[in-house]
């Protein structure tokens, strides 16, 4: 058996400013602090111990799996009080290109909510200078096969804070979700999302 657990990170300073963030580093809010310390809690109650972690290259992501995994008592994944982790921008948040840093409704008022969803939501519409999710899913789907599903195919228990789009794209790449109602799917933070795996097929998956 091997596990997977999926975390999207916890709250960021932006996602409270209801701005669009993609690929700008910004850390995260005091809620998102403790959403990442709860997430540890529940990983820790469900006695997965966890042998690698994988995380974006953005200080979001990485300060999630660092609380979550301090607060679940992994010494082991420590050297010097810093998580030992692989950061790779092939599992970054979709790059929302010109709204980077915008305030979602003000660029719904200047746009109007209509477009702004599409640029949100759709599938293959990409934002002024952004990825759509389809393009998300293309630099996904070969780090998770080439990197990822390798330490699941040697039994590791893996952690892989990450993103909202990026994780859509994983769910996509799954086969958890369709290409209609991928874009749909909203991933909450800091809350660990759970695979089973069994000689490299998916057994289970549920939130913890």
């Amino acid at each position: 058996m091997a596990n997977l657990i999926l975390l999207r990170h916890g709250q960021s300073k932006w996602n409270l400013e209801n701005r669009f963030t993609g690929w700008e580093d910004i850390d995260l809010s005091d809620k998102g602090i403790l959403e990442a310390k709860e997430s540890g809690k529940l990983i820790k109650n469900k006695e997965i111990m966890i042998d690698c972690v994988y995380t974006s290259n953005l200080k979001r992501a990485i300060n999630t799996a660092h609380y979550a995994m301090k607060e679940a008592g992994y010494t082991h994944l420590f050297k010097n009080d810093n998580l030992i982790s692989i950061s790779d921008s092939s599992i970054n948040e979709r790059d929302y290109g010109d709204l980077t840093g915008l305030n979602k409704n003000q660029t719904a008022d200047k746009y109007g909510k209509e477009q702004v969803q599409i640029w949100r939501r759709s599938f293959d519409v990409k934002p002024p200078g952004g990825e759509s999710l389809s393009d998300v899913i293309n630099r996904v789907k070969p780090y998770f096969k080439k990197i990822i599903y390798k330490e699941i195919e040697n039994n590791n228990n893996v952690l892989m804070s990450a993103h909202g789009n990026s994780l859509r794209a994983l769910f996509f790449v799954l086969g958890f979700n369709n290409s209609k109602d991928i874009a749909m799917l909203e991933i909450p933070t800091g809350k660990p999302f759970l695979v089973e795996f069994k000689q490299g097929k998916i057994v289970n998956k549920n939130y913890l």
